[in-house]
């Protein structure tokens, strides 16, 4: 028996495809691998242990085929598994961003060029963002594992092909240099920044959602779980070291990108990025609230045009 009833995730983007509560029926129709996990919960729903690392894989496999037609895609052993719908609500909020910045409507299309910075084995900000609205992506990461995979997933389909393209940041130190060229103009820069300061505390943190989805789980089985590169989630300093680098760098390139964005995972965080952004010149800082799982995130965006419309104009031929 397979519950009918859809619950909406009201905190979602409007526009987000995964506001419903997952259709297991349908997910594991054409997925052996997937439908081998479901079990039936004591309402008779379908369901998933969301704690067990391959079955996530396997639901995000699902779900990137049937709502994004993308065939293959794999991500190596101990990688980030991203859930897809607190990701493709930030791409939705940027897409917000550029209607508000233009004539009201989303631009879509490739001219819409998007630099993704830590991309990751996954690729997934570029899997979203060029099958909801056609954007190109640059993507970059200064892990070489992950860049592989991530060309990888892109040659293997297709429809990915025309609009991705996937770079290694060779200098560890650099965020935009390096990747932004001198005659390279971007729409938007994205990114999801490492916001532990040690694998310890990464560790931590992963614990206590597992415990949350599992209560019965042992620390050995937390140990097991645990996905992702030390790259992926940690740097000297935390976030707020890595997002004051990011908004430094980017007075650099001032003139050739209209929005720059990033998440931003703890909100003691946007206060000083703020002060800094604007001792730096940025002339349009926001704030966007959205979900991000079962909690509220945001991420902020700056631009340091006087006029970022004429620049969005020019770029998408309007």
């Amino acid at each position: 028996m397979t519950n009918n009833k859809t619950v909406t995730k009201t905190l979602l983007h409007p526009q987000n495809l995964h506001r419903g509560n997952y259709d297991f029926e349908l997910l594991g129709k054409d997925n052996a691998p997937l439908r081998a996990l479901l079990t039936t919960n004591p309402k008779g729903e379908l369901t998933l242990d969301f704690s067990e690392p391959q079955a996530v894989l396997l639901l995000n496999q699902a779900l990137l085929k049937h709502y994004y037609q993308v065939d293959f895609w794999q991500i190596p052993v101990g990688y980030l598994c991203p859930p897809i719908p607190g990701r493709v609500d930030y791409i939705h909020y940027l897409a917000d961003l550029l209607a508000q910045t233009g004539n009201a409507t989303i631009p879509e299309g490739k001219q819409v060029k998007v630099l993704d910075i830590g991309t990751g084995a996954n690729c997934i900000y570029p899997i979203l963002g060029s099958r909801s609205y056609g954007w190109s992506f640059v993507g970059t990461d200064i892990d070489p594992l992950s860049v592989k995979m991530a060309q990888l997933i892109v040659k293997s389909n297709s429809n990915l092909k025309p609009f991705i393209k996937v770079e290694r940041q060779k200098n560890p130190q650099d965020i935009f240099a390096g990747i932004i060229k001198a005659k390279d103009k971007f729409t938007l820069t994205m990114c999801n920044p490492p916001f532990h300061s040690s694998m310890e505390k990464a560790f931590a943190g992963t614990a206590r959602k597992i415990k949350n989805l599992n209560k019965d789980r042992d620390q050995q089985s937390v140990t097991l779980n645990f996905a992702g590169q030390e790259n992926e989630l940690c740097c000297t300093g935390g976030e707020i070291a890595f997002l004051k680098k990011m908004v430094a760098e980017s007075k650099v390139y001032a003139q050739q990108v209209c929005w720059f964005s990033s998440l931003v995972s703890k909100s003691e965080n946007v206060a000083p990025l703020k002060k800094l952004l604007q001792q730096l010149g940025a002339v349009h800082v926001k704030v966007i609230k959205m979900a991000q799982g079962q909690k509220i995130s945001r991420f902020i965006a700056w631009s340091f045009l006087e006029k970022p419309q004429d620049f969005l104009d020019f770029q998408v031929g309007r």
